[in-house]
């Protein structure tokens, strides 16, 4: 969140400041310093900003990475899914994230399961506008840069062959040359550190190409993500 984004929310809103400011609960002098930039937005102002103007998940705070690389609850991550808009999860009650934010959590997991990680490319493609930046250094920080080029490979594909969200391809292949150029060429999975030796061994002879350029023991093809939809097309 930054005070451009602001004001273009509270202009397209045909809101005063003081209307706004009093909504989001400061005062109005301080609603303008926000949009100068001259005030920095915390957690709990941007998230009620967020909601006030209705604004893109890509508008919530980010964490620190370090935050972030802790085992996490498989029900809270699909209730985040739910409120990134993923049909898969729609029938849960959401909790708003950052896409990036929860997209790195993920990634993270040593033991995610396929429902979730089926998740990710959609998750990718639908907010292609995300802070691939703080994503793509986050990824590197902990060596889960193959994982993360993996899925944006994924979502490319769904994007260019599949014709889902067209728009995304030119956000999309930037960030996967980035990463292409940081890729490891050690053994990895996408989240399932716990396959025994034979999966290991059949996923050897039997990934994608895709997965086997960055070296990833993934069975995930892009006809397998079930919610990849008309619903979700630009």
């Amino acid at each position: 969140m930054d005070g451009k984004t602001l004001k273009s929310a509270r202009v397209q809103a045909r809101m005063t400041q003081a209307k706004a400011a009093a909504r989001m609960g400061v005062s109005q002098p301080y609603f303008s310093m926000l949009e100068k930039g001259d005030r920095a937005f915390t957690d709990g102002l941007a998230r009620a900003a967020a909601k006030l103007f209705g604004l893109s998940p890509v508008a919530l705070p980010l964490p620190p990475a370090s935050k972030l690389a802790v085992k996490v609850d498989p029900h809270f991550m699909a209730r985040q899914l739910s409120g990134l808009g993923y049909p898969g999860y729609a029938h849960l009650r959401p909790v708003k994230a950052n896409p990036a934010a929860v997209v790195l959590q993920a990634l993270l997991q040593d033991d995610l399961g396929a429902r979730l990680s089926d998740a990710l490319p959609c998750v990718l493609l639908v907010h292609h506008d995300l802070d691939w930046k703080w994503l793509v250094n986050s990824a590197k920080q902990f060596d889960a840069q193959n994982r993360l080029g993996f899925l944006v490979g994924m979502a490319l594909e769904l994007a260019e062959q599949r014709n889902f969200h067209p728009d995304a391809s030119s956000e999309l292949r930037p960030v996967l040359a980035v990463l292409e150029r940081s890729r490891l060429a050690g053994e990895d999975t996408l989240c399932e550190e716990s396959m025994t030796k034979s999966e290991r061994a059949w996923l050897r002879e039997n990934r994608s190409n895709l997965a086997r350029h960055w070296n990833l023991l993934c069975a995930m093809m892009p006809e397998d993500l079930t919610y990849v939809s008309e619903r979700q097309a630009a």
